[in-house]
């Protein structure tokens, strides 16, 4: 080839390279003035300058062009943080990078449900789950779910945002497996705290009156002796206020799904049923499932477990006797959603496990809960905890939905779901997210002005993820091996507790002991990760004279202790 002949080729190679960055430049222009006009008219505040956002949604441009044009699905429930991301969040993820998201909402039993399916069917059904950390347990043993420390070191390296910032979020240690690979990105958290009338606390003839009959102050209760005198006072003493019926506790109980939260959701590990360790019990947490060398070794007292011992059946005698004593009538009938609304009508004076989903609807204008001003006249707080709990155990409970993407879902989709699964939480977006659901996951967020400005309006929740609490309530730990299968043993049988078909001792016997087999059918499966390996029955008080759970029965009752309401902050800190 003559060097004229070459210098041409080389001249027309320039002239298409050159044309192709053009044409290129121009097919994507319109993502990027849709980032500005994101960045500018929605994702506002943020911990990120203008131009950071922009350098943030530059570089989602860039990455998402192999994916142009792709759609993908994903699934979440139904609250109001996953409402913003499908309605908004999914509209500019599309205009800014070309991939079309489906981001359907539904229940998140019906989530495990579908993430359950795919596992067992192979077949993709959706490109990304958003489903609580609860199942940590299942999904690091499973070998069914990709593991993000991986893939973000190999295939989804060139789709990882470079400012994803793992170390911001605050619940990485829900999501992360006791082989230390990370199965789930934080995409939202709220917790389980005590709820209570900051004004009717405050009144001093209620204070005056409780002293006299109780013999200490009025104020957030410790322990559950407090909490169950200061229901008492309201629900026995106080009656009315303003000419209606108020109360003392409120709470649920209806037969329904639901029902397993109220107990799966740490109620036995703010009793003390479990050990001490964070975020969760080891050797048994609050599900009372002893793990041993990572293996689940039994749930039953005869096994080493908790689950029918002395402090959970103390847990769920009291959880029965404050519905009947102190709740009001419909509390028996009412699920988590129809008792979330109770709050808010101004008849309950604290109830002691609270969900802070429920702070957006009970911080609207003109709730009997809400003074002119725009503050609540309600505090969360640190919820009591029971006679059985010891400095060091997790405190309460921390629900934290979590992006989980399947090994059988094909890679391509994989990786245009990591994308939009990290603009969702990218600090672009993150903050304005956090203002409309208030669930927040990044610690940068929490400890921004514009959080420092919303506190008097929250009622003690930005207080709560400033403090040591956001690291003491936790989820479900990796003791549960498998979370689909032993969540509806809870609902099932405390509802026989309930409605009176077993005592709260027989019903617990026979729920440790379906525990067990469950746990001993799983054990056969060979492709398990850590897989249950019963320990032989043993008499039960073998296991009750050994360190730590199941514990003996503690017979003496709690002495009532409460502190002001900056005082229990402070405990926090």
């Amino acid at each position: 080839m003559s060097d004229i002949r070459q210098n041409k080729l080389f001249t027309l190679l320039l002239l298409s390279i050159a044309w192709l960055s053009l044409d290129v430049h121009a097919l994507f222009e319109p993502q990027l003035k849709s980032a500005e006009y994101w960045v500018t008219n929605e994702f506002q505040p943020s911990t990120l300058t203008q131009a950071e956002q922009m350098q943030e949604m530059n570089w989602f441009v860039e990455a998402s062009k192999p994916y142009f044009g792709l759609q993908i699905r994903v699934v979440s429930e139904r609250i109001a943080t996953h409402g913003y991301e499908a309605s908004v969040l999914a509209k500019a993820f599309f205009e800014i990078t070309g991939i079309h998201v489906v981001h359907e909402l539904t229940g998140e039993d019906d989530v495990i449900n579908k993430l359950s399916a795919q596992i067992f069917t192979h077949q993709n059904l959706y490109d990304a789950y958003i489903n609580d950390s609860d199942l940590i347990g299942t999904h690091f043993r499973s070998n069914a779910v990709l593991p993000l420390s991986d893939f973000m070191k190999n295939e989804g390296a060139a789709v990882t945002l470079p400012t994803l910032d793992l170390q911001d979020f605050i619940g990485l240690k829900f999501t992360t497996g006791p082989d230390g690979k990370l199965y789930q990105l934080p995409d939202q958290q709220f917790a389980n705290l005590y709820w209570y009338r900051h004004d009717w606390f405050n009144r001093e003839d209620f204070k005056q009156r409780f002293r006299l009959r109780y013999g200490y102050e009025l104020g957030v209760p410790q322990n559950w002796q407090a909490y169950e005198d200061i229901a008492e006072f309201f629900s026995d003493d106080v009656k009315e206020i303003e000419g209606k019926r108020i109360y003392g506790h409120m709470d649920y109980a209806k037969t329904d799904p639901s029902l397993g939260w109220r107990m799966s959701d740490a109620w036995l590990s703010m009793a003390g049923v479990g050990d001490k360790g964070l975020p969760n019990g080891l050797p048994v947490d609050e599900w009372g499932i002893r793990v041993e060398q990572c293996r689940p070794v039994g749930a039953s007292v005869e096994r080493g477990g908790a689950l029918n011992g002395p402090a959970s059946v103390y847990a769920v005698d009291k959880f029965i006797y404050w519905l009947h004593r102190f709740a009001p009538e419909e509390s028996i009938e009412l699920n988590f959603t129809q008792a979330g609304e109770w709050p808010g009508k101004g008849l309950i004076a604290q109830q002691i496990f609270w969900y802070t989903a429920f702070v957006a609807d009970l911080t609207k204008p003109g709730l009997p809960v809400m003074n002119p001003d725009g503050t609540p006249k309600w505090r969360v707080a640190p919820s009591p905890v029971g006679k059985y709990w010891q400095d060091g155990m997790k405190s309460g409970y921390q629900d934290t939905g979590a992006w989980t993407l399947l090994k059988n879902t094909p890679l391509e989709r994989q990786q245009a779901a990591w994308l939009y699964a990290q603009f969702v939480v990218s600090k672009t977006v993150s903050l304005k997210k956090t203002l409309v659901g208030l669930t927040p996951i990044r610690l940068s967020d929490i400890e921004s002005d514009v959080m420092t400005q919303r506190a008097p309006y929250l009622g003690g929740l930005v207080e709560f993820y400033r403090s040591r609490g956001r690291d003491v309530w936790t989820p479900t730990g990796t003791n549960v091996p498998d979370y689909p299968g032993l969540a509806n043993y809870w609902w099932h049988y405390i509802s026989q507790i309930i409605e009176g078909k077993v005592t709260v001792q027989k019903g617990m016997d026979n729920f440790a002991a379906a525990v067990d087999k469950r746990l001993k059918r799983i054990g056969k499966r060979a492709d398990m990760k850590c897989a249950p390996k019963l320990n032989p029955i043993s008499k039960r008080e073998f296991w009750l004279n050994a360190p730590g759970a199941p514990k003996r029965e503690i017979s003496a009752t709690q002495v009532g202790k409460t502190l002001s309401y900056e005082e229990a902050i402070n405990v926090w800190k």
